[in-house]
């Protein structure tokens, strides 16, 4: 089968690699329908993290179920399925707790899995994957979009919405205005906020963000950020604020504009292992997220919300491509020429 692999820093290609069979009982095997590139792929595709060579890439993806291992009995071969990028068993701690996205027993062997290729193999299956209605046919290729997102980046964008604790009637600050942080503001609206500040210094983006739902954009970066946001705050800040970068300058800013008692929903991945937590303590601001529970939230609210048509957070798929021109995907999001690259790899 067809699939993308990691070869070096800024080099991806396509390879022909055997497909996928059903290794243990709890694994599924999908052929997948859509799949896309993440902005967290970009920290090994440029050098920053650490990944290990000719190994397959990917962890979003829309598809149908081909086979099933023995203790999978919540999906069957035929069905359409979203594949979260978390393997959630549905019954340790964590996963009971609704945070599947640290799930005791997301690791059922050593194997590398890609979602950007032409089959899956996904494990805890039974639990984590999430059943849509019919089939790929039955879907637009705008709802198409909007479900594949729900495999992370919506999913993502809400966990920051969910453990910043939005409620009606608030005023947000979401941090970042790549795909999650655009699902964030869809979040925020979807939670019942009342104001959403965005931070965008991109035409494209503020764009989108507004069609998404934020009241106000703010350009500034830094001190001068801090500044506009307390100034279109009266001074008093945010209510909650959705960190959805990750950098040290992201989160610094993040816990300067929340008014004290606010929350910092954090779901950038930390680029830094160090932070002084001091700030949090003077204003009483508590610091919360991580790894998206993206079942438990699918489950929930999301896809209800999509198959309504409620939200359409696959606008954030400005550039699209085949398999084969995977390379070109990753180059994209790495030029900021697509906030987020589709990839279609079957009907």
């Amino acid at each position: 089968m067809k699939t993308a692999v990691f070869v070096e820093p800024g080099k991806i290609d396509v390879q022909d690699l055997p497909k996928p069979e059903v290794k243990n009982p709890t694994d599924a095997v999908l052929k997948i329908v859509r799949a896309c590139v993440c902005g967290s792929d970009l920290w090994w595709y440029r050098g920053i993290n650490q990944r290990q060579a000719n190994t397959p890439v990917g962890h979003e993806a829309i598809g149908i179920v081909e086979s099933v291992g023995s203790a999978v009995t919540n999906v069957k071969p035929g069905d359409f399925v979203i594949a979260p990028f978390t393997h959630g068993c549905g019954h340790c701690a964590a996963c009971l707790a609704g945070f599947d996205g640290n799930c005791e027993n997301a690791r059922t062997d050593d194997e590398i899995v890609g979602y950007q290729g032409e089959y899956l193999r996904f494990k805890n299956a039974d639990w984590a994957l999430v059943k849509v209605p019919g089939q790929p046919s039955d879907y637009t290729d705008d709802q198409l979009n909007d479900l594949l997102t729900l495999a992370d980046v919506m999913a993502t964008g809400y966990h920051a919405a969910a453990s910043a604790e939005v409620k009606s009637g608030d005023t947000v600050v979401v941090m970042g205005d790549g795909a999650v942080g655009l699902c964030g503001v869809i979040s925020a609206k979807l939670r019942g906020a009342k104001r959403i500040i965005a931070m965008s210094r991109h035409a494209d983006r503020q764009a989108l963000a507004k069609e998404f739902g934020a009241t106000d954009v703010v350009a500034e970066r830094g001190d001068d950020a801090v500044k506009r946001v307390l100034e279109l705050t009266n001074g008093a800040g945010a209510d909650a604020v959705l960190e959805c970068v990750g950098t040290t300058q992201s989160v610094d800013t993040a816990v300067k504009v929340a008014r004290p008692g606010a929350v910092v929903g954090r779901v950038g991945v930390p680029q830094k292992a160090e932070m002084n937590t001091n700030n949090l303590f003077w204003k009483n601001i508590g610091l919360r997220g991580g790894i998206a529970s993206v079942t438990t939230h699918d489950r929930e609210i999301l896809l209800d919300a999509v198959l309504k048509g409620d939200i359409h957070p696959g606008k954030v798929f400005t550039k699209r491509f085949d398999l084969d021109h995977v390379a070109e995907a990753y180059d994209a999001m790495d030029k900021r020429e697509a906030i987020k690259s589709l990839l279609v790899i079957s009907d």
